[in-house]
Protein backbone atom coordinates (compact mmCIF):
# COMPACT_ATOMS: atom_id res chain seq x y z
CA UNK A 1 0.00 0.00 0.00
CA UNK A 2 1.32 3.40 -0.96
CA UNK A 3 1.36 5.94 1.84
CA UNK A 4 -1.11 8.81 1.54
CA UNK A 5 0.60 12.11 0.81
CA UNK A 6 0.21 13.51 4.33
CA UNK A 7 1.69 10.40 5.95
CA UNK A 8 4.54 10.29 3.43
CA UNK A 9 5.31 13.93 4.23
CA UNK A 10 5.20 13.16 7.94
CA UNK A 11 7.53 10.18 7.49
CA UNK A 12 10.03 12.29 5.53
CA UNK A 13 9.84 15.16 8.02
CA UNK A 14 10.31 12.81 10.99
CA UNK A 15 13.37 11.18 9.45
CA UNK A 16 14.96 14.48 8.39
CA UNK A 17 14.23 15.99 11.81
CA UNK A 18 15.66 12.96 13.61
CA UNK A 19 18.83 12.92 11.54
CA UNK A 20 19.16 16.68 11.89
CA UNK A 21 18.84 16.48 15.66
CA UNK A 22 21.45 13.73 15.82
CA UNK A 23 23.87 15.83 13.76
CA UNK A 24 23.31 18.72 16.14
CA UNK A 25 23.63 16.69 19.35
CA UNK A 26 26.35 14.25 18.32
CA UNK A 27 28.51 16.42 16.06
CA UNK A 28 27.89 20.18 16.23
CA UNK A 29 27.45 20.59 19.99
CA UNK A 30 30.41 18.39 21.00
CA UNK A 31 32.60 20.33 18.57
CA UNK A 32 31.39 23.55 20.12
CA UNK A 33 31.80 22.60 23.77
CA UNK A 34 34.55 19.99 23.75
CA UNK A 35 36.46 20.93 20.62
CA UNK A 36 36.28 24.68 21.23
CA UNK A 37 35.06 25.19 17.65
CA UNK A 38 31.65 26.85 17.43
CA UNK A 39 31.69 27.15 13.63
CA UNK A 40 29.50 24.15 12.77
CA UNK A 41 27.11 24.85 15.61
CA UNK A 42 26.79 28.49 14.58
CA UNK A 43 26.01 27.56 10.99
CA UNK A 44 23.94 24.44 11.60
CA UNK A 45 21.76 25.47 14.57
CA UNK A 46 19.52 27.82 12.53
CA UNK A 47 19.24 25.16 9.82
CA UNK A 48 18.15 22.64 12.43
CA UNK A 49 15.62 25.17 13.75
CA UNK A 50 14.14 25.58 10.27
CA UNK A 51 13.97 21.80 9.83
CA UNK A 52 12.13 21.50 13.15
CA UNK A 53 9.66 24.22 12.17
CA UNK A 54 8.87 22.36 8.95
CA UNK A 55 8.34 19.22 11.06
CA UNK A 56 5.90 21.09 13.32
CA UNK A 57 3.95 22.41 10.32
CA UNK A 58 3.76 18.91 8.81
CA UNK A 59 2.53 17.45 12.11
CA UNK A 60 -0.14 20.17 12.35
CA UNK A 61 -1.21 19.39 8.76
CA UNK A 62 -1.42 15.66 9.50
CA UNK A 63 -3.31 16.43 12.73
CA UNK A 64 -5.90 18.41 10.78
CA UNK A 65 -6.28 15.73 8.11
CA UNK A 66 -6.34 12.74 10.45
CA UNK A 67 -8.28 14.21 13.36
CA UNK A 68 -5.56 13.63 15.94
CA UNK A 69 -6.14 14.93 19.43
CA UNK A 70 -4.11 17.93 20.57
CA UNK A 71 -2.34 15.62 23.05
CA UNK A 72 -1.26 13.22 20.32
CA UNK A 73 -0.09 16.11 18.14
CA UNK A 74 1.91 17.59 21.01
CA UNK A 75 3.54 14.25 21.82
CA UNK A 76 4.46 13.71 18.17
CA UNK A 77 5.93 17.22 18.02
CA UNK A 78 7.91 16.64 21.21
CA UNK A 79 9.30 13.42 19.73
CA UNK A 80 11.07 15.60 17.19
CA UNK A 81 13.01 17.25 20.01
CA UNK A 82 14.31 14.05 21.66
CA UNK A 83 17.20 12.19 20.03
CA UNK A 84 16.03 8.94 18.38
CA UNK A 85 12.41 9.49 19.48
CA UNK A 86 11.22 10.78 16.10
CA UNK A 87 12.26 7.48 14.48
CA UNK A 88 10.41 5.38 17.06
CA UNK A 89 7.28 7.54 17.09
CA UNK A 90 7.20 7.75 13.28
CA UNK A 91 7.07 3.98 12.95
CA UNK A 92 4.32 3.73 15.57
CA UNK A 93 2.24 6.55 14.06
CA UNK A 94 2.51 5.21 10.51
CA UNK A 95 1.54 1.70 11.68
CA UNK A 96 -1.49 3.08 13.56
CA UNK A 97 -2.62 5.19 10.63
CA UNK A 98 -2.22 2.36 8.11
CA UNK A 99 -4.17 0.04 10.40
CA UNK A 100 -6.92 2.65 10.63
CA UNK A 101 -6.99 2.97 6.84
CA UNK A 102 -7.32 -0.80 6.49
CA UNK A 103 -10.27 -0.81 8.90
CA UNK A 104 -11.98 2.06 7.12
CA UNK A 105 -11.43 0.87 3.56
CA UNK A 106 -10.84 -2.90 3.46
CA UNK A 107 -11.66 -3.00 -0.27
CA UNK A 108 -8.35 -1.24 -0.94
CA UNK A 109 -6.29 -4.14 0.43
CA UNK A 110 -3.90 -5.67 -2.05
CA UNK A 111 -3.91 -9.41 -2.62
Amino acid sequence: MRLPRDLAAYRAAAVVTGVGLLVLVLVAMPLRYFGDDPTLSTVYSPIHGAIFMVYVVVVIWVTARRGWSPTKALLVILAGAVPFASFIVERKVIAQELAALELIAPEHRSG
